[in-house]
């Protein structure tokens, strides 16, 4: 650390000394959004003395009733506005799904305001631990598999001992994680591509991409803008890069990544891994990395079917997280015992049942192309449940790549005809069975019925009927976990209707 004084550093600057630097008592700052993260950052800002205002679009009865705890404990709330900069702001502070193209954003760059997303505001808030050092960050992005690889994570590093947590965007606010009473030893965090497009000065002990595919363009703007905020995540790291050996754009980010010197490029591959890499060797979790004679042999971290499910993609995510693990110091016993441990939460390639010979399982979770991709390489032959909100997104590559395997496909949803088109162009000769959606007056629990008795009507024994429907559920749905509750215990109920 320079010699320089905490107190002297500009702290609308990012923050090099890894130390809290921000006089947060009378400071004004505004928070936009009135959700999980939004009051998480209220709260603790209101602790530190700094005078909140806590904003949202909504002015609803549920909102209001959210927010009152806020603003007993001294905020200031305006609902109904979260457009419009307050006057004598000093700091800007976003909920994730906050875009920059946002009307207050803008505002607040004009004006010379710091704009700081909820990762940002906890780098700022850390609180060293008994020994005077911070609980070091081990951050993991991509587009999909991060909330798995992430407990993953949390898992190893409980196996080995440590207080450790699965926090960011997993559910548990990073905020919060930073300021429990009882300090976490080791943070294992999710970081999306709108929590990292907010950062700036976070140094992360070890960082992992799993992977990148086209999502959330709408949002970035474009690809090139999509990627550049997930390759934020690599900046000032200090231990460990680690990147997919099949997917050239996470190598490309740790190659273009300024990084504290020592910081090392780590793979992690399905195949034999190289120096410096993990990977699988007859079924064995392998690690080159990690080990002092790393040209000559490797640790064994367990074995692929340690891993539930043991879907490829599945493995990538285990050996990923088994990096950073690693990175961190966990033994291999304790990456070995946390996969053993650890248990994918739902509607993620989930086995359902088993109906007149024909496996059901439900990936709920799989609402873009290349989460659905993953899906379907893991099953020969596949009945494909498939549709919803595709965000734009195409389907041509997919329908190619899987259309070997597909025994049949029941499409339903608001884009489903544009499934259908991809389907008629590159797997002509596989049967689609079109069951409607919101546009034929059929909403998501009327429909799982009828997605059934397509699906069943289609598959033959020995085959996997596949929810992975590519796209998102809410014109149906309110969400995937209920489009993927509905599809379980639709199952369910005919398999005990069996007797």
């Amino acid at each position: 650390m320079s010699d320089q004084s905490v107190d002297a550093i500009d702290w609308r600057q990012p923050d090099p000394y890894g130390v809290a630097s921000v006089p947060w008592e009378g400071l004004r700052v505004c928070v936009v959004g009135a959700r999980v993260v939004g009051i998480s950052a209220a709260y603790a800002l209101l602790d530190l003395g700094a005078d909140v205002l806590l904003c949202d679009r909504y002015d609803d009865a549920e909102t209001a009733e959210r927010s009152a705890p806020v603003a007993e404990r001294g905020a200031t709330l305006r609902l109904g506005d979260d457009k419009t900069l307050p006057e004598g702001c000093d700091l800007l502070v976003v909920v994730p799904g906050i875009p920059p193209s946002a009307p207050i954003v803008a505002a607040a760059r004009e004006a010379g305001i710091p704009v700081w997303g909820d990762a940002e505001l906890a780098w700022r808030l850390r609180k060293p631990l008994p020994d005077g050092s911070f609980a070091p960050w081990l951050g993991l992005t991509g587009t999909n598999g991060k909330t798995t690889a992430v407990r993953m994570l949390a898992a190893m590093l409980e196996a080995g001992g440590k207080r450790a947590v699965a926090c960011g965007n997993v559910g548990f606010p990073l905020v919060d994680a930073v300021l429990a009473e009882e300090p976490y030893e080791v943070l294992a965090i999710e970081l999306s591509s709108y929590q990292l497009h907010w950062s700036e000065s976070l140094s992360l002990h070890a960082a992992a991409v799993l992977n990148v595919a086209p999502d959330h363009l709408d949002w970035h703007g474009s690809m090139e803008q999509y990627i550049a905020a997930k390759a934020k995540i690599y900046e000032r790291c200090r231990v460990a890069c680690v990147y997919n050996v099949a997917d050239k754009i996470t190598e490309r980010m740790v190659e273009e990544a300024d990084v504290v010197e020592g910081c090392r490029a780590i793979g992690f591959t399905l195949g034999a891994p190289g120096l410096s890499m993990l990977g699988v060797v007859d079924g064995i979790l392998a690690d080159r990395a990690f080990i002092e004679d790393r040209r000559t042999s490797a640790a064994e971290l367990g074995t692929i079917y340690d891993v539930e499910p043991h879907a490829p993609h599945n493995i990538a995510n285990a050996l990923a997280a088994g990096a950073l693990a690693r990175a961190y110091g966990a033994p291999v016993e304790a990456v070995r015992d946390g996969l053993r441990n650890f248990r994918p939460d739902p509607h993620r390639i989930e086995f359902v049942a088993v109906l007149d010979g024909v496996d059901y399982v439900d990936d709920s979770k799989a609402t873009n192309t290349h989460a659905a991709a993953a899906s379907l390489a893991s099953y020969e032959h596949i009945v494909w449940i498939a549709g919803g909100l595709a965000k734009g997104a195409e389907f041509d590559d997919l329908v190619e790549k899987s259309a070997k395997r597909l025994r049949g496909v029941v499409l339903l949803g608001q884009d489903r005809a544009v499934i259908a088109e991809a389907l008629r162009e590159k797997a002509p000769d596989v049967p689609i069975r079109d069951i409607g959606g919101a546009d034929t007056g059929l909403d998501g629990p009327a429909a799982i019925d009828l997605i059934l008795d397509a699906a069943a009507d289609l598959a033959h024994k020995g085959d996997t009927v596949l929810l992975a429907p590519a796209c998102a559920s809410m014109d149906m749905f309110v969400s995937y976990n209920q489009r993927g509750d509905l599809f379980a215990a639709a199952v369910k109920a005919r398999k005990a209707a069996q007797g």
